[in-house]
């Protein structure tokens, strides 16, 4: 602080002079101080961190307290596709991601089945969980998010919904089929009621 008003009253250009000392420019300081310093690290040996109290116990990895996971292979077949989901206006195949994971996530592919009632469809709902991502394998979906409005997303489109985010769908073309990823594998589903 004390260099830059003295070299600021001295009338020194502050980006040529070297802090504190007026008379030698600071590209060649600089130099020098780089020249030094990789030659001090080429001659000296890396630090070593500091030994870890003994007296602490180790906190446990996140992942050591899960089961292992199995490996979740789901090859596409139609007979996989069963109206046993969430929704009835919907076909679900499980791609087996819950029952490898142990219940750390589901993924399923859902087929919604058109013609899209609106009557049936558009119901304000939440899901109470972690994670929940959609991906768009065909068709299109036009979805309501709080705070977002409506949204049309095309095949190719994906998006989020955070944990307990108030949704709905409002339509879907007659191919539509989605990819969805959620975290837990169980998780509750609460509708709402819409305010009138």
């Amino acid at each position: 602080m004390a260099t830059a008003r003295t070299s600021a009253r001295s009338g020194t250009n502050k980006k040529t002079a070297a802090p504190g000392r007026p008379d030698k420019p600071a590209a060649k300081s600089m130099a020098k101080l780089v020249t030094k310093s990789a030659v001090r690290s080429k001659a000296m040996p890396p630090a070593k961190p500091p030994a870890k109290p003994a007296s602490k116990p180790a906190a446990p990895s996140a992942t050591k307290a899960r089961p292992k996971q199995r490996v979740a292979i789901s090859h596409l077949r139609e007979d996989d596709f069963v109206a046993n989901g969430l929704r009835a206006y919907a076909q679900y195949r499980d791609l087996g991601i819950a029952r490898a994971s142990h219940g750390l996530a589901q993924a399923h592919v859902i087929r919604l089945i058109g013609p899209c009632n609106p009557a049936e469809v558009s119901k304000l709902h939440f899901h109470d969980v972690e994670f929940q991502m959609v991906y768009v394998l065909s068709g299109w979906v036009k979805a309501d998010l709080e705070g977002h409005g409506e949204i049309l997303m095309r095949e190719g489109s994906c998006w989020t919904q955070p944990p307990r985010i108030r949704h709905k769908i409002n339509d879907y073309s007659d191919n539509c089929e989605l990819l969805e990823v959620i975290l837990p594998a169980e998780f509750e589903t609460v509708e709402l009621t819409a305010a009138k």
